[in-house]
């Protein structure tokens, strides 16, 4: 794998330096929490940066609102260890330092999986993983531990298993994006919030599992909609980022999952929920599009 990264500015490679800090001291604080035996033995095998940011061609658009996120793939030693409640700390903290303490000029991204089974999934073929091997850098590394040779997946292999996430995914999100708008119609505001909240999440997996034959495993939107835009930038069209109205109308639907549920103070107005159901409504067409573009082998 690669390690350099002298394709980044001066700033961009001082900002990953303080990402692989904060992992480090965020794991080892979650570490010294808990007593058990795994957790003593628990390690960081490897950190690799994914994505644009190792690729090259990243993307911080201040005008239209879009940047991107540095994608960071966590190995650990330990299936324990892939809880994001481990990692909580780490996530809320770098996420401060990206709105509030301007550290960090871009949001961070990161999936954890233990190296049994990034070693599984490159021996299955599974594209995700082999791309983050080909193209990615290592930012920290543990002597001694390897990542397996992996499988080239057969073509006809892979599109039927593409197609089988698609036709399940798919009519699952446009599901919920019906039953969002029969809750609107009929009043339902925070319900309809939460519905178009599990299409719009959902929509995001279809995308993410018929192209790369993986998802993360979470029900965040921002987190989801960087790996999906990542490889269908198409789908950027979907959320519109340049004005507040629009920002705010997606944080709304971010917050939906728990809070359309759970609190009382959460609000969204008909003018909102509209705009939500016209938005979602294009995502769904333009995940049709990719994911049925790939499916056709184009």
């Amino acid at each position: 794998m690669k390690t350099g990264l002298d394709h980044l500015p001066a700033s961009k490679q001082r900002e990953l330096e303080h990402v692989v800090r904060v992992l480090f001291e965020e794991f080892e604080a979650a570490q010294a929490r808990r007593s058990s035996k795994w957790n003593k033995q628990a390690r960081i095998l490897k950190l690799v940066l994914y994505g644009s940011y190792a690729r090259g061609g990243w993307v911080d658009d201040p005008v239209g609102g879009y940047k991107s996120d540095y994608d960071i793939l966590i190995v650990v030693n330990d299936d324990n260890l892939v809880d994001l409640e481990y990692w909580s700390a780490a996530d809320d903290r770098l996420m401060r330092d990206m709105s509030i303490t301007g550290m960090l000029s871009a949001p961070v991204n990161f999936i954890v999986h233990s190296l049994t089974d990034v070693n599984r999934q490159l021996e299955k073929g599974r594209p995700f993983f082999i791309d983050i091997i080909r193209d990615g850098i290592l930012l920290y590394e543990a002597e001694g531990f390897c990542f397996s040779q992996p499988r080239d997946l057969p073509p006809a292999e892979a599109r039927i298993e593409a197609q089988g996430h698609f036709d399940k995914w798919f009519d699952s999100a446009s599901g919920f994006l019906e039953q969002a708008k029969f809750a609107k119609e009929n009043g339902r505001a925070n319900i309809a919030a939460f519905e178009f909240h599990q299409a719009t999440e959902q929509f995001y997996h279809c995308t993410l599992l018929t192209l790369s034959l993986y998802s993360p495993k979470s029900h965040r939107l921002n987190f989801l909609r960087s790996h999906a835009e990542e490889i269908a930038p198409e789908l950027v069209e979907a959320w519109p980022r340049d004005d507040k109205f629009s920002r705010r109308c997606f944080d709304l639907l971010r917050q939906a999952y728990v809070n359309a549920r759970y609190s009382p103070h959460y609000k969204v107005t008909d003018e909102e929920l509209n705009w939500l159901g016209e938005r979602v409504a294009v995502l769904q067409e333009l995940v049709k599009t990719v994911c049925e573009r790939r499916l056709a082998g184009d």
